[in-house]
């Protein structure tokens, strides 16, 4: 569960940084529903030490300035470990996401890989809380984790960046493949 932890943490410090402090004065009414900034085909990138850490693309991001509010559209990112080589990929049809509030919600045809943990996960609605670090899906959405030969399908999911657990609520069914010769030798 930690890798999706970190893939929270990659869109929100992403997004974080995308933000913009400026302080302006009086606010005429009609700019609280209008976006401060809108990005199309955005791609942003992140380096840390010389190195490619995140990129981020949008097909259109929006930033408004009233309550920090971003809206992005058809997502895709991908973070790097310290020898810049791709460790995590996702994507998602659309996303919501609050900085000041630390709350995020994807929704869409999320999709995450993870090659360090050889894992990926699918879902269509999943919210992260950053001040609790906690991961939550819809209870009627079903979000499927695979794992080596494992595949599990469940309702009602949550996860926990604290106790770096993950539980369903709902209904869970999967499947374990195991290889015809390795079934053989243990008889």
């Amino acid at each position: 569960m930690k890798i999706l932890l970190r893939v929270f943490s990659i869109l929100c410090v992403s997004l974080f940084v995308t933000g913009c402090s400026v302080k302006y004065g009086e606010e005429v009414r009609a700019e609280k529903s209008n976006p401060e900034f809108v990005f199309s085909n955005l791609i942003y990138s992140k380096y840390e030490n010389n190195k490619l850490k995140t990129k981020l693309q949008a097909q259109q991001m929006e930033k408004y300035k009233s309550n920090s509010e971003i809206y992005a559209t058809n997502i895709t990112f991908e973070s790097f470990d310290e020898n810049a080589q791709p460790d995590t990929s996702g994507s998602c049809g659309y996303l919501f996401a609050n900085p000041d509030s630390e709350l995020y919600e994807l929704y869409d045809n999320i999709n995450i890989s993870s090659k360090e943990y050889k894992a990926n996960f699918s879902a269509n609605s999943l919210k992260y809380n950053g001040k609790t670090e906690q991961l939550v899906g819809s209870k009627t959405d079903t979000v499927k984790i695979e794992k080596d030969d494992t595949v599990i399908y469940g309702t009602g999911f949550s996860a926990s960046g604290l106790s770096d657990t993950f539980a369903f609520s709902g209904t869970v069914t999967g499947d374990i493949q195991t290889d015809k010769e390795e079934n053989a030798n243990a008889q």
